[in-house]
């Protein structure tokens, strides 16, 4: 049918060719996502699921870096979460609603941020459903 996406049309980030692709992109946008965010390099290492001693190479250049699946649907979450935010919002609360408490049941008494560190890709995903749905993009 016209209009409709096949399932094996999807981006799974799975096939190294598409990693290979993208990877460069991907960890330049998030480069910049770090620095909108303010995140500390700690906080940006633990989000990428990286060391900190990993993530300071990878800051450093990483243009020939082959992201994992896992890296690259981690980007993809916290990206689509800076889209929504910063359609949410028209000014800097956008980059720092990320870093104040939120006492939602989703984040546990914890900012945002913490809240993703500490549930990895499953709460990535959900903050990023959730700022959607707050932005009626649901």
């Amino acid at each position: 049918m016209l209009g409709q996406v096949e399932p094996r049309d999807w981006q799974d980030f799975s096939a190294e060719a598409d990693r290979a692709r993208l990877s460069a992109v991907a960890l330049k946008a998030y480069r910049r996502l770090v620095g909108h965010w303010g995140l500390t390099g700690q906080q940006a290492a633990a989000l990428l699921d990286v060391s900190s001693s990993t993530w300071e190479r990878m800051k450093q250049g990483g243009k020939d870096k082959l992201l994992s699946q896992d890296q690259m649907t981690r980007i993809s979450a916290l990206v689509g979460i800076y889209k929504g935010l910063h359609l949410l919002f028209a000014d800097d609360m956008a980059d720092r609603w990320l870093q104040l408490d939120n006492k939602g049941p989703l984040f546990s008494q914890q900012t945002p941020i913490a809240s993703m560190i500490r549930g990895g890709i499953p709460q990535m995903l959900e903050v990023r459903r959730y700022v959607d749905a707050v932005r009626g993009g649901l």
